[in-house]
Order: structure tokens, then C-alpha cells, then sequence
């Protein structure tokens, strides 16, 4: 794997992350103030871009790797969203919600080993 190839992966999982707390802030922005309100507008936007660009990016990296290579960090992406759900959307991190994301996660990796 090059330096590039693995930037696009990570930058992938990036988008991917922040589309969904970007969007989950919308969601939340929404049921305080409507859908017809200039920041909810801006953070949907936001949020439907970044989830685009996810989208896009693994189409593009899905022609050069296999689907079990580039699944897992896919499957890392449910121990970030879980970690920054609890820190900049102020979620209630429990140990039974760390205990199944990590089980996720590990469950992701072993499959792709096989």
C-alpha cells in the first residue's frame, strides 16, 4: 500500500465520522428550531457533502482493494463515532456501549482474516 493509498483511506474515514456527527448536530438543531432554519440548513449541507465525499472515495479505493482489506477501517469507524459522540456531542458513554463497539470492531478484523 502507498503513502496515497492509505491517506485516501483515512480521509475516507474521516468524512465518513464527521458526516455523521455533523449530521446527528443537524438532527438535534432541528428539533429545537425546525427544518426551515438557516443552520440546519448549513449543517445538512455540511453533513450531505462529507457523506458524499465518503461515498465516492471508497467507490474509488473499492477498484483497487479488496472489499475485506478495506472493511475493517470501516469497522473502526464505530469505535470513533462511539468515543466522539461522547466527547463533542456530550453522549452517555456506558461500559456496555464501549464493550459492544469494541466487540464490533474486533468481530469486523477477524472476519476480514479469514
Amino acid at each position: 500500500m502507498t503513502f496515497l493509498s492509505f491517506f485516501f483511506i483515512v480521509v475516507s474515514l474521516l468524512s465518513f465520522i464527521v458526516a455523521q456527527l455533523v449530521l446527528k448536530r443537524a438532527m438535534e438543531f432541528s428539533a429545537k428550531s425546525g427544518f426551515r432554519n438557516s443552520r440546519f440548513i448549513s449543517l445538512i449541507s455540511v453533513g450531505t457533502a462529507l457523506m458524499t465525499i465518503s461515498f465516492f472515495l471508497t467507490l474509488g479505493l473499492l477498484q483497487r482493494f479488496d472489499l475485506s482489506y478495506l472493511y475493517p477501517f470501516q469497522g473502526l469507524s464505530v469505535i470513533i463515532i462511539t468515543l466522539m459522540a461522547a466527547v463533542m456531542l456530550k453522549e452517555r458513554l456506558t461500559l456496555q456501549l464501549s464493550i459492544g463497539a469494541l466487540l464490533i470492531s474486533a468481530g469486523i478484523v477477524l472476519v476480514s482474516l479469514s
